[in-house]
């Protein structure tokens, strides 16, 4: 839902964050999180162009995914999330897919994970999605745990890729 924030105080920092939706203005913030993600979790270097067009199509129309961004008081922003929507003929809903997470590095360990998981559960929940996915290279043990910390399991399907 555009225009719903959530707010709360970092005592550590003491500063107030918020969660937002993200708009087209954060552009330029969510692809180099987005660009810093890949390079962090699977040592891949993306082309800034065609991740700059995959975001802006979706803060265009997010119908394609939804962004959303924890900021300072101040407008800086620390940490994003975004999900992509994959439809469920057994279930006759969306699972709601965690398709990109960032956390600036200065800002880990301090309870902002949770925050943005909290935030897309609520969102889901409003939405009637049926379930919080997400996937994660095996070789990225800290996501990994940290992922298990915040409640999500294993699962027991594979993922397989054929590329175009």
């Amino acid at each position: 839902m555009v225009g719903l924030v959530d707010n709360w105080e970092d005592s550590e920092q003491n500063m107030e964050l918020s969660i937002r939706q993200a708009t087209i203005a954060d552009l330029p913030t969510l692809v180099d999180f987005t660009l810093k993600e890949a390079l962090e979790a699977e040592n891949r270097e993306l082309n800034r162009s065609v991740v700059e067009k995959g975001v802006r199509a979706s803060l265009e129309n997010p119908e394609l995914a939804k962004y959303w961004v924890l900021a300072t008081e101040d407008c800086q922003s620390l940490a994003s999330i975004s999900v992509v929507r994959e439809w469920s003929d057994w279930n006759a809903g969306f699972y709601w897919w965690i398709q990109g997470l960032f956390i600036r590095k200065d800002y880990r360990g301090q309870g902002l994970l949770q925050q943005l998981f909290s935030r897309v559960q609520l969102e889901a929940r409003k939405a009637g999605a049926v379930e919080l996915r997400l996937y994660v290279h095996r070789a990225n043990r800290p996501a990994c745990r940290a992922y298990e910390r915040e409640g999500f399991r294993s699962s027991p399907y594979q993922i397989f890729v054929r590329e175009l």
